[in-house]
């Protein structure tokens, strides 16, 4: 479990396919890479990943073809900036709000422009997803966790301040860009419990 709070940001050094997956070599900051150790999980680009190699500050993590098809991994190379988040610790303080680490599409970024001392950011996305998408809710775009400001058919926009822009890699953001999206899972939940819901339901009041 995450919580969208980007820690820092990681150096593509290769990424290829293999034999039995694609194979990614991540070089990330030290204090992450000093406490990851081999089945670690980290949350890159938002997209969970288990390290199955560590040398020094240099991670490696294998991919499916089904997370390639899902999320932005695709379209990376050498050089890529890649948001970093290590997994949420029981104690720790909720800053965004709960992430799987597993995305749910990918978005296209329509907008990306300054507007005063801020970014506004648009972007569009499958619309079967557009009712997890709410005016206030939350979103994790590329695996930071944002506040929707506008939400308007398969299209929401967030702001972005300053600190966003300079630890993520939105920092390289241009019109075009893919980017992997998950949705609230809470959300989730609820439409999945009310649609299931019977008149037998026992969730249903009963008169004793």
């Amino acid at each position: 479990m995450f919580t969208g709070i980007v820690e820092g940001t990681g150096c593509v050094e290769s990424f290829e396919e293999r034999p039995a997956a694609w194979l990614l070599k991540l070089r990330v900051p030290r204090d992450i890479a000093d406490s990851m150790g081999i089945g670690d999980s980290l949350a890159c680009n938002g997209c969970c990943l288990t390290a199955v190699h560590k040398e020094g500050d240099l991670l490696s993590f294998e991919l499916l073809e089904e997370t390639i098809r899902l999320t932005c991994f695709e379209g990376v190379g050498k050089g890529s900036l890649i948001n970093l988040e290590r997994p949420l610790k029981a104690d720790a303080r909720l800053g965004g709000h709960f992430v799987s680490g597993h995305v749910d599409a990918r978005g296209r970024v329509e907008v990306f422009e300054q507007k005063g001392k801020n970014y506004y950011l648009k972007v569009v996305y499958p619309e079967e997803f557009s009712r997890y998408v709410v005016y206030k809710g939350s979103i994790a775009i590329d695996g930071i966790s944002l506040t929707v400001a506008e939400a308007d058919g398969n299209s929401l926009a967030v702001w972005l301040i300053p600190h966003t822009l300079e630890v993520t890699n939105l920092k390289d953001c241009n019109v075009g860009k893919l980017v992997d999206l998950e949705f609230d899972i809470l959300a989730k939940y609820v439409e999945k419990i009310a649609s299931g819901r019977r008149d037998d339901s026992p969730y249903q009041p009963r008169d004793v």
